[in-house]
């Protein structure tokens, strides 16, 4: 069973924003190493960023300097804040922990074309 649970996907236009939230059950996301992915149909997920339970973030290339994250301990809950939206950032966004084999259902972001 998965310790997280995905939500705030949507549908948007290039440029636009989003905020998805990863609210965590019986493990905090605040003492864990998180993660967020995502992924594509018929492709390979691919690593989106990573934070630390001291705060320290990392972000792939194709996302750096647009995306942010981040959590609020109190609600055990982390985010991912997309900004400038790309058609490329369409897929399903997973926020499992670092290490683990069960993930959650994803949120879908669709970027419209």
């Amino acid at each position: 069973q998965a310790q997280v649970v995905e939500s705030g996907g949507d549908l948007v236009q290039p440029g636009g924003s989003l905020r998805l939230s990863c609210a965590g059950s019986e493990r905090s996301v605040s003492a864990e190493i998180m993660t967020w992915h995502r992924q594509v149909p018929g492709k390979a997920r691919e690593w989106v960023a990573t934070l630390f339970p001291g705060g320290a973030t990392f972000y792939a290339d194709s996302v750096k300097g647009r995306f942010t994250v981040s959590r609020d301990e109190a609600k055990n809950t982390m985010y991912l804040q997309l900004d400038n939206l790309k058609p490329d950032d369409t897929a399903t966004y997973y926020c499992p922990e670092h290490g683990t084999t069960t993930w959650g259902q994803g949120t879908q972001v669709t970027v419209l074309s």
